[in-house]
């Protein structure tokens, strides 16, 4: 199949439009981020890429503390807006009609409407360019009680999750296996008993 080749550029997709909430409860701001994802299992660990010119910046830099808040399809309007207006002009929570919600182990405050929330605390900034990584410990996770069935397994597929992808958004399609499916073994078939 042939290809074009361009220029180095940000064309990594689909990544999650996640709305990361900072500050504190009396002073909380959201902005939408869709530079992030999981750096590390043990112990667990993520980041997030942030201008030093937006206005959550000096916010999360100062605290050390964000919650990355995973996008549904509802959410999806919110996080557009978020991700194109300043806390600094006006009040996101209020224009989008969102909700912050007291965290388990950080200040900073997580979304209500989000169904799962990452609590993170910032272990290292590292100064790259245009952004400013900041690489943090997950410190606790808030799930949506719905998601979780008796046995205490999460079912993330009932969430409606968004995805974002060269200036647009997605809704997460069908499955199309699981973790592991290409190695598994099918079930061996049961033999006829010769009646």
């Amino acid at each position: 199949m042939p290809k074009t080749v361009w220029k180095p550029g940000a064309l990594l997709a689909p990544v999650p439009p996640a709305l990361v909430t900072c500050g504190t409860m009396d002073a909380p701001n959201l902005l939408t981020i869709a530079w992030t994802g999981i750096i590390n299992t043990r112990p667990p660990m993520t980041y997030i890429s942030v201008r030093p010119e937006r206005y959550s910046y000096p916010l999360i830099r100062k605290s050390g503390e964000f919650a990355i808040n995973l996008v549904t399809e509802p959410l999806v309007r919110a996080a557009d807006f978020c991700g194109v207006r300043s806390g600094k002009d006006c009040d996101k929570w209020a224009a989008c009609g969102l909700h912050p919600a007291a965290a388990a182990k950080i200040c900073a405050p997580i979304l209500e409407e989000s169904p799962l929330s990452l609590e993170c605390r910032v272990r290292e900034v590292v100064e790259l360019g245009s952004h400013h990584m900041f690489l943090a410990d997950i410190v606790a996770i808030d799930v949506e009680d719905g998601l979780i069935d008796r046995e205490g397994k999460l079912h993330l597929s009932g969430a409606r999750l968004a995805a974002y992808a060269h200036g647009e958004y997605f809704s997460l399609g069908k499955p199309l296996g699981t973790f592991g499916f290409s190695v598994r073994k099918k079930p061996a078939k049961k033999r006829r008993r010769p009646q």
